[in-house]
């Protein structure tokens, strides 16, 4: 268990979020680990998928992190709404997860957790993610032959007892509950797919039902938005059944915080959620500094440009291992 690091690479933000509004991101594990590797993932494939709990941080230097950020954006008059668990793996592979939350109830903020559901059979992780005030849990298809296509899952998981946790999650849980679902061209946007995703959501009843397309550069080179006729589609057999059903917005915004360390808040930021050109100049430029800033950090590796859907971002990729990603 680490009990030092950079701080500025566990927490980041406040950062716009098309769910939350202001949310100040929680990076509580190290780059990449996670139970899935999705193939449209913003934060680039899996080393190798896992999903045993351990410890990653001394939950007090979590603590720290965000405290120090939560008062830099308090001095800076900058609204924070949600303290948030947004990993670029899977945050509920954490073993502290739940002290860490209790601790941050100290701020006297709400405290959010956006996790990809595949460990809440767990009962003392139900427990744990119970602590927070809003949750998002993934589901992006209730077909096993899909959902290892899509999510290529740990081997050892099986998709019933995913959805079978997330269904005890949901009748224990007393906050908010919504879930989240990514539709890809040609994996789960078929009619007949968003169908049988409809009636397990509303045996769920979420406070609502998120969903997303690719937007930015995914793991896969050949992932893929359905066309607007598709997701016209999509959306008229949702909410056929589902009370609140929301869209997500392609662009989420340009208003990320800086607080005067643009290398590390730049990536910091990056590594969990890349950044389009026209936001990342932006940033820059509120910053005070010069682009020849990000042009070093590019030129010594540190940061990639990746092309998607007509736009450039900046991404910042994991470096802790040598592995060779999953692959389709």
């Amino acid at each position: 268990m680490q009990t030092k690091g950079d701080l500025s690479m566990i927490a980041f933000g406040p950062v716009p979020s098309r769910r939350l509004g202001r949310s100040l991101g929680i990076n509580n594990i190290p780059a990449k680990r996670c139970s899935y590797s999705c193939v449209y993932c913003q934060a680039g494939a899996t080393l190798k998928t896992e999903i045993e709990r351990r410890e990653f941080y001394e939950p007090e230097l979590i603590f720290r992190a965000v405290l120090e950020k939560v008062e830099k954006a308090l001095k800076a008059d900058d609204p924070i709404d949600y303290l948030t668990f947004v990993a670029d793996g899977e945050p509920t592979l954490d073993l502290n997860l739940g002290t860490e939350i209790r601790l941050l109830r100290r701020l006297g903020m709400r405290v959010a957790v956006i996790t990809n559901a595949s460990l809440l059979r767990d009962e003392k992780l139900q427990e744990e993610v119970a602590e927070a005030d809003w949750v998002s849990v993934k589901i992006d298809t209730v077909r096993e032959d899909t959902w290892r296509k899509l999510n290529r899952p740990q081997p050892s998981l099986r998709l019933s007892s995913v959805l079978e946790g997330i269904g005890r999650f949901s009748q224990a849980f007393r906050g908010e509950l919504v879930t989240e679902t990514m539709v890809v061209q040609g994996l789960n946007d078929s009619a007949a797919h968003l169908r049988d995703l409809a009636d397990v959501l509303l045996l769920l009843n979420p406070r609502c039902s998120y969903v997303a397309i690719p937007t930015r550069p995914p793991a896969e080179a050949w992932v893929r938005p359905p066309t607007g006729e598709v997701l016209a589609g999509a959306s008229s057999i949702l909410t056929s059944k589902i009370e609140d059903v929301r869209f997500l917005p392609v662009d989420e915004g340009e208003w990320f915080t800086r607080t005067g360390r643009v290398e590390q808040d730049f990536m910091s930021i990056t590594a969990v959620h890349p950044m389009r050109e026209k936001a990342a100049k932006r940033f820059v430029e509120n910053s005070g500094a010069d682009w020849c800033v990000i042009e070093q950090l590019v030129d010594d590796g540190v940061i990639v440009i990746r092309e998607f859907g007509g736009d450039r971002f900046y991404w910042s990729p994991p470096r802790n291992s040598g592995d060779t990603p999953l692959t389709s």
